[in-house]
């Protein structure tokens, strides 16, 4: 079996670093699968919300640029983000949007956009909201998972079809819209370390699905996103996401392992400079198997041993622990994995 030791966990935050939080969602209808929408009155609800609570909304660029530049925003910092490009974020969304004023992000596949299909946007429609100062990012060529290598070529060989795809997506973004953030959105949010690597290597900026804040010391190879779709649209649970702290996390080696086939990975160890929340309440969940036992070690890491074999598909832990400087505020970190069937299969999408 397999041991995974994560790296030093840097927990430490000042009033004054950056507290952020990215939303993402993909349709805004009544009509599309629930896993991936939100219905326009609970979409204006998510908007309301925001204004009501004193929330700042900020375009992704320049809540980017804070982190590069190590720029302090102003706390409770938020910005709105979209995968895909249905028609329904014009349709439905936009005409809320405006009504707040709120600037947001469009996470496009040119491929899907090219084959014309009426329930994408155009880029007739796209360069428009471009022109009003909407963001339009990259999404890859097509909705490939970037992290799933066909069988029959190298890792290296796959890397580079798929970033040179990656490349050419960005240059028809260019074209098309008079745009190029090399902002990036992992389809499925699924990644590799060689993936990171590659966009440190080329100045891009790329985005997961994993949940958790933004801090000035947040990995801009893999900048986290609160899906923000169904079940998770109710204010009550959305309330905490948005008022979370980012805890800062580097993973080195394998550490930053993604992949695993199942039942070769059974623990995970966080080292971790505890200040701001009292050990006793910090707690970590995996996705289908529920609240994990934390057991502490003298040099301030915790050890959590499975308390099952990771299952197939894409799994988070999930660790928060309540903000003694700040009660009622949680920090919030989520660790991905992508867990292949026995044998090293990939499950469906």
């Amino acid at each position: 079996m397999k041991k995974i030791v994560l790296a030093t966990l840097l927990c430490c935050f000042s009033i004054n670093s950056l507290a952020a939080v990215i939303l993402q969602y993909h349709h805004v209808s009544e009509t599309t699968p629930k896993s991936t929408s939100i219905t326009p009155a609970q979409f204006e609800v998510h908007l309301q919300y925001l204004k009501d609570n004193n929330f700042t909304v900020v375009p992704l660029s320049e809540l980017i640029n804070s982190v590069k530049k190590q720029k302090t925003l102003k706390d409770k910092t938020v910005a709105i983000t979209f995968d895909d490009a249905y028609q329904d974020i014009m349709t439905n969304a936009k005409p809320i949007l405006d009504k707040f004023n709120y600037p947001y992000t469009i996470f496009v596949n040119p491929n899907t956009i090219n084959l014309g299909a009426q329930s994408y946007l155009s880029w007739l429609q796209l360069k428009g909201l471009a022109d009003a100062g909407v963001i339009i990012a990259n999404h890859g060529f097509k909705h490939d998972s970037m992290a799933r290598k066909p069988q029959g070529i190298t890792n290296e060989q796959w890397l580079n079809q798929y970033s040179q795809l990656l490349l050419d997506a960005e240059r028809i973004i260019e074209e098309e819209t008079g745009q190029s953030w090399r902002f990036f959105a992992y389809p499925y949010g699924e990644y590799t370390p060689a993936d990171q690597q590659w966009m440190k290597d080329n100045n891009f900026v790329a985005f997961t699905q994993q949940s958790g804040a933004i801090g000035l010391s947040t990995d801009l190879s893999i900048v986290p996103r609160f899906p923000a779709s169904q079940p998770y649209d109710k204010i009550s649970g959305l309330r905490d996401k948005l008022n979370s702290l980012p805890l800062n996390i580097r993973l080195n080696g394998q550490n930053a392992d993604t992949i695993f086939e199942r039942n070769t990975t059974m623990s995970i160890t966080l080292n971790v400079a505890v200040d701001d929340f009292n050990k006793s309440q910090l707690n970590c969940y995996i996705s289908g198997l529920g609240r994990q036992e934390i057991n502490w070690h003298e040099d301030n890491s915790f050890t959590i041993n499975f308390s099952a074999a990771l299952p197939t598909g894409r799994v988070r832990c999930n660790c928060t622990a309540p903000s003694i400087s700040k009660p009622g505020r949680y920090y919030w970190y989520s660790k991905p994995w992508f867990i292949l069937k026995e044998g090293g299969q990939w499950y469906p999408l």
